[in-house]
């Protein structure tokens, strides 16, 4: 295989306190949380929406959480507050619409005086003497550098931690294998019979052991007769090139025989109304930071001093094997510590999302979007909290971090009693 070395001078774009890599749920809270610390933020995104996999992978449903806290309540007290529970502790599982998360989150980030770039894809990390100096990037017109004193990696797959020299793994411990992707589309009831298509290359599928999944998974939206439809399945690493290329066929050509078998199957009046642009990723790599989450954690209801985050959302592995079955486990609740979005090497690096420090299966059930918008929330205020300079993101108070979530509404439960 031939190699190329690629050097270029880059010119630096802007220089800020923060810069944030990645605009899904936890890159957009870590930038508000950021932000709202007085610190002069840009969001680095590489599509042209914010919102990761709940808007480009239209996800467009949040997973029941046990704690309905901080940015993620305000999300829904402002864009869903019909559906706002009394309680912090209360679950909600609410449907959404993917187009107007986009919209309100472009407004939100205005109002929190964050700097958003869009269509700028992360290239590299500059690295000097255990500091990350500059975020390299490819935007319209063409590579520049984004400066800062503190960065976060919110990219899903770490691909700044991982440029910068972290240690990472991916998939399960035995073989690597990943959670496989998922296109998500959505059906419109039109009120009399449509006419179905099968188009070239697509299967028929007669039963429900045909199916993907083996399952018929979809959600209805009350009121409005629309199906969020969530039952292809694509086996592949979500990070490699010759995986994805083959998901967004493989998972189109599924999209139309899974549509096709429902029309035929009791939604004979629906017709396809939206397939997402491109396909859902659930695991691609994870660091090795400061502290990983195990299994035993997730299900032995593990607390730890340093709490960030907490969920009682279920273990939920897609077969990594594209088997049509799915190990899904009830978890009772567990915490997240801030050390497991810690590399040990970089000081002024955080990973927030599902990329943290977590194995396969802890990662399952800490994956979710209510999760990932509390981890970039913890993010962005330890980033505001951190001196610059020569500090250690890794020294953070963990008292006045959990003060300043306080006082934005986040709550942190031990064992359900009182809050941190």
């Amino acid at each position: 295989m031939n190699k190329y070395a690629f050097s270029r001078e880059v010119p630096t774009y802007l220089e800020a306190d923060v810069v944030v890599i990645g605009g899904g749920p936890a890159g957009t809270a870590a930038a508000i949380t950021a932000a709202r610390g007085g610190k002069k933020v840009a969001l680095l995104e590489k599509s042209a929406q914010l919102g990761g996999m709940g808007t480009l992978a239209n996800v467009s449903v949040f997973m029941p959480v046990g704690n309905v806290t901080g940015i993620y309540r305000e999300i829904i007290a402002e864009m869903l507050a019909e559906y706002l529970p009394p309680d912090h502790d209360e679950s909600i599982a609410p449907q959404y619409s993917p187009f107007l998360l986009r919209q309100y989150l472009n407004e939100k980030m205005k109002k929190e005086n964050v700097q958003v770039f869009f269509h700028c894809e992360f290239v590299g990390s500059i690295v000097d003497d255990r500091r990350m100096k500059a975020a390299i990037v490819s935007t319209r017109e063409g590579l520049k550098a984004f400066e800062a004193d503190c960065f976060i990696d919110c990219t899903g797959d770490a691909r700044v931690a991982i440029d910068a020299g972290v240690p990472y793994r991916a998939g399960r411990e035995e073989d690597g294998l990943t959670q496989p992707m998922t296109l998500m589309f959505t059906m419109q009831d039109t009120g009399k019979p449509v006419k179905r298509i099968l188009p070239e290359g697509c299967y028929e599928y007669n039963d429900v052991s045909d199916l993907p999944q083996g399952r018929r998974l979809y959600w209805e939206r009350g009121g409005d007769g629309s199906l969020l439809v969530n039952m292809s399945r694509v086996k592949g690493n979500g990070a490699k090139i010759e995986d994805v290329n083959h998901a967004e066929m493989e998972a189109l050509r599924q999209v139309y025989s899974i549509a096709n078998y429902l029309q035929r199957t009791g939604f004979e009046t629906y017709a396809i109304s939206h397939i997402a642009p491109q396909t859902g990723v659930r695991e691609t790599n994870q660091i090795e930071g400061l502290y990983t989450l195990t299994e035993q954690d997730v299900v032995g209801g593990a607390r730890f001093p340093d709490v960030v985050a907490q969920t009682n959302y279920e273990i939920d592995i897609h077969s990594p094997d594209a088997q049509k079955t799915t190990d899904e486990r009830e978890v009772s609740g567990y915490d997240i510590p801030y050390r497991c979005m810690v590399p040990a090497d970089i000081d002024n690096l955080l990973v927030a999302g599902r990329a943290i420090s977590a194995t396969h299966v802890a990662m399952s059930s800490m994956r979710v979007q209510a999760t990932c918008y509390a981890l970039g929330q913890a993010a962005g205020a330890a980033a505001a909290l951190s001196p610059g300079g020569a500090g250690a993101l890794k020294d953070v108070p963990m008292a006045e971090l959990h003060r300043v979530l306080e006082t934005q509404d986040v709550r942190l439960y031990r064992q359900g009693a009182s809050a941190v």
